[in-house]
């Protein structure tokens, strides 16, 4: 099935459109005729072929696959602590001495490379990004050891394969397309930004991977909230199977949906890496709801969006607002139980009547979040690859995380050594148009695939406009890439056709697809050397700068 087409949805035209918002369907009149609307005539995993339940797992295993091979090949190279890995790596090994940051002397860089951490000093470090990332950096170091870049850099590269994995099981279960689940998962286990956010020891792949799983979670929740829908709206039935009036009137209650919760773990996962990801919590809690809102219009419900703001709305807050917070919370462990973590008593030192009632650990807390917010708005310092939100989707000035000029391994006299974060131009330009007939979908016909992508690409890069005058950087767009490689799923099934169309429409369609991905793996295998610190010739280097704001 592709993109263009969902039995379980129908497309919805401008006249449709307004009818859609106005008013609910129809109400079904049998249990049966309830189960299709909600779920579609193969909604149970028996029921779907035997091949397509094969390429249900087959394709994210195949994409995890070819991206653990990209990832993990010369994951140690170069033997660097390379941008903010100076940073974040020895910030996880603190925490592996004493789970919560501690500052460093004079030459930490050097001394760490060869396994010397004499320079960790007892005094706590200010830091202004959460501790969930630092501590899944330091799982790596417990692994493989604290001084192997292997091991600092491994589980960036561990969960940059499993968002690969995530996002072609999301694009098949959005699309119940192999074609389209094959194609968005290859085209993050090849795109060069993807690729070398994995294969740094640095937070912003943590971040993604997190709000992936998310998503993913509440793809299941979707799916379980209208198999609750139709059961208990079958158990009021009348014994000749069809559904009596009252039944429709604003709908049962769901029950506590195991999924969101799953959901709410991971957001509260994600916020625990980087604030930013709170776009997302508010996101997907209002997309969660607005799908339980359809679901109860296609079931027949009159009051369908009272209901749902009143029966689904407030466990999906407690679910994925009130579990997130908690887990947030949770991911402060190491700091709340340290003696002089900082600002760890600064409420003792600074006694309010006013909020005496709060635990002063807590109060500390709040604190240390308000000075940190305060550093990440007013951040303005000048950097040499700081760049603008409006050129991120285009890969007008990537971020340089390694580069040197070696003389061993170089055979040309004059060699270059480089990490650039560059997206692969072809997935990105191309993505880029994609964003712009999406939008243009999702207007026309409300479907609700191209709306959830949608939605994860706003909430990762809108909210940076708001902040204009503060130093951001290219790298930070990770966190949506796997929601815009979706957009351009979606927008490349509408070149495959529906599987209505003529034979040979479709297989245009496909024609069309593949020499695209041809395509798109020259440009990745090109690319490669300057993702991967390979040594290559000074001038071949040069050749790979496509555009002058990449030098």
């Amino acid at each position: 099935m592709s993109a263009a087409t969902d039995t379980r949805e129908p497309q919805l035209g401008w006249n449709a459109r307004r009818r859609w918002i106005a008013a609910p369907v129809p109400a079904a009149e049998t249990v049966r005729e309830l189960r299709a609307r909600l779920l579609g005539p193969l909604d149970r995993w028996r029921d779907w072929p035997r091949v397509e339940r094969t390429l249900y797992w087959a394709i994210p295993l195949a994409s995890a696959l070819i991206a653990g091979i990209l990832r993990f090949t010369d994951l140690q190279r170069p033997h660097s602590l390379i941008f903010d890995e100076t940073y974040y790596v020895k910030d996880a090994y603190s925490y592996l001495q004493s789970g919560y940051e501690r500052n460093w002397g004079d030459s930490a860089n050097e001394k760490f490379l060869v396994g010397d951490f004499s320079g960790l000093q007892s005094t706590p470090e200010y830091v202004v990004h959460p501790p969930v990332g630092k501590w899944m950096i330091a799982f790596g170091m417990w692994l493989f050891g604290p001084s192997s870049s292997f091991g600092w850099r491994f589980s960036a590269a561990l969960v940059g394969t499993l968002s690969v994995a995530l996002l072609a099981w999301a694009a098949y279960k959005l699309f119940r397309s192999a074609v389209l689940a094959g194609t968005a998962g290859l085209l993050l286990a090849v795109d060069g930004h993807h690729l070398t956010m994995s294969r740094i020891g640095i937070l912003d792949i943590f971040l993604s991977f997190w709000l992936l799983a998310a998503f993913c979670a509440l793809l299941k929740d979707r799916d379980d909230g209208r198999r609750r829908l139709a059961a208990r709206l079958g158990r009021l039935a009348r014994p000749d199977g069809r559904l009596p009036a009252t039944a429709l009137a604003a709908g049962p209650w769901l029950g506590v949906r195991w999924w969101r919760i799953a959901a709410g773990v991971c957001l509260g996962l994600a916020v625990g890496v980087k604030w930013s990801a709170l776009a997302f919590v508010a996101a997907f809690g209002l997309m969660t709801v607005l799908w339980d809102a359809s679901a109860r219009r296609r079931a027949g419900i009159r009051a369908w969006l009272p209901a749902a703001v009143v029966r689904d709305a407030p466990l999906a807050a407690v679910s994925i607002v009130v579990v997130g917070g908690l887990v947030y919370l949770s991911t402060w462990t190491g700091w709340f139980l340290s003696a002089d973590g900082y600002f760890r008593h600064w409420a003792e030192t600074h006694p309010d009547p006013l909020w005496s009632w709060i635990p002063a650990s807590l109060r500390s807390l709040a604190h240390y979040h308000l000075e940190a917010y305060s550093f990440h708005t007013g951040l303005s310092a000048s950097h040499p690859y700081a760049s603008s939100p409006w050129s991120w989707l285009v890969q007008g000035r990537p971020t340089s995380f390694y580069y040197v000029e070696p003389s061993d391994g170089c055979t040309a006299g004059h060699c270059s050594s480089a990490i650039l974060s560059v997206g692969n131009p072809l997935i990105w330009w191309a993505a880029t148009a994609a964003l712009a007939v999406g939008v243009l979908m999702w207007a026309g016909r409300r479907d609700w695939r191209i709306g959830a992508a949608l939605c994860g690409v706003a909430a990762g890069y809108l909210p940076w406009f708001m902040y204009p005058e503060r130093t951001m950087f290219a790298f930070y767009e990770v966190s949506f890439e796997p929601f815009l490689i979706l957009v351009l799923a979606y927008v490349l099934g509408l070149v495959l056709g529906r599987p209505a169309d003529p034979p040979w429409r479709r297989q245009a369609g496909l024609l069309g697809i593949g020499v695209y991905l041809v395509l798109v793996l020259v440009v990745s295998a090109y690319f490669m050397p300057i993702w991967t610190a390979q040594t290559i010739p000074y001038g071949e280097w040069r050749l790979h700068m496509w555009m002058p704001s990449w030098v």
